[in-house]
């Protein structure tokens, strides 16, 4: 009996050892895979990770915003300038990576006063900035010898691009500075998020016809026609609210005008990005890239709305 149990026992080791080795000749064989995070469970891993991250900074940058809108007009116009200097700081870093050699402290600090300018006098106040930020870009050129006036240009652009056009969304809401006054605000910045959420989801769930390959290749057409459908929606809700005076056939026009003006916004950045090999324009925001990134968009179409208003004598 003993010799019996014996030989059992030898034959339960051998086959213990030869599971360990199979075992471990399959996790050998899904070295290369692990390594480069190519498993199921590290997809599936990374992916909630991501997207809980992207959730999170989403929620925080959506939370600030609609709460200092609401605030008043003081802290929307620091809010903004805030975001001006931020986004022209990751703009003037895209042109570093491109050669240019701009005057970051000229531009870094009109960014900053443009939206604090449009809340103490308005339009004339922003033509004062503008007519130091034209002047001190000129006075920097004849003093730098090394400047050239691609770095001039840069210089200029940038703070118009990244600060004079948030701007436009302090001089909308000094405009009323009552609470009415930080819902309009809040209907042409929901409107860009519609627009960037409907585009995401209708783009990939049945997006064929690419739009832009060579700028942004995820950018499909039926992605655009459903931010489009986003953004006129929140325009909609704004006029059914009787938000500003809003009419339908008003909120139907300024909806698709400002949603092509986003698409055409995320574009421009894009072709930035893509012209210095860069994915993102920073890392402020996890999950998201930059704060340029976030806000390419409303760049251009808080202009669009601002202009549509004026001429609309809605301002």
């Amino acid at each position: 009996m003993s010799k019996e149990r014996a030989e059992k026992d030898e034959g339960s080791a051998v086959g213990l050892d030869k599971g360990i080795e199979k075992l471990q000749s399959r996790r050998d064989s899904k070295e290369d895979r692990r390594v480069a995070g190519e498993l199921k469970g590290q997809r599936v891993r990374g992916w909630t990770e991501k997207l809980l991250t992207r959730t999170l900074s989403g929620v925080i940058y959506v939370v600030v915003i609609v709460g200092c809108l609401l605030w008043g007009t003081l802290p929307t116009a620091l809010l903004l300038s805030a975001m001006a200097w931020l986004c022209c700081s990751e703009f003037f870093r895209i042109a570093r990576m491109a050669g240019r050699r701009p005057s970051e402290i000229l531009g870094l600090a009109c960014a900053l006063a443009f939206p604090l300018a449009a809340w103490w006098r308005g339009t004339e106040m922003i033509l004062c900035v503008l007519c130091f930020l034209l002047i001190g870009a000129g006075v920097w050129y004849v003093l730098n010898p090394r400047a050239n006036v691609g770095d001039v240009a840069i210089t200029l652009f940038g703070p118009v691009y990244c600060s004079l056009t948030l701007s436009c969304l302090t001089l909308i809401r000094v405009s009323d500075p009552t609470l009415a006054g930080s819902f309009i605000v809040l209907v042409i910045i929901g409107a860009i998020w519609a627009e960037d959420s409907c585009a995401y989801l209708v783009g990939s769930t049945i997006g064929r016809h690419k739009m832009a390959p060579r700028i942004s290749p995820n950018k499909s057409w039926e992605g655009f026609y459903g931010g489009l459908v986003g953004a006129v929606g929140v325009w909609c809700v704004g006029a059914a609210l009787h938000i500003g005076g809003l009419t339908f056939p008003i909120a139907i026009a300024c909806g698709l005008l400002e949603g092509v003006a986003a698409v055409m916004g995320d574009l421009f950045e894009s072709r930035l990005k893509r012209g210095v090999g860069v994915k993102d324009s920073g890392n402020l925001l996890p999950g998201h890239g930059g704060l340029l990134d976030r806000t390419d968009s409303l760049l251009f179409g808080s202009v669009v709305a601002y202009v549509f208003f004026v001429l609309g004598g809605m301002l």
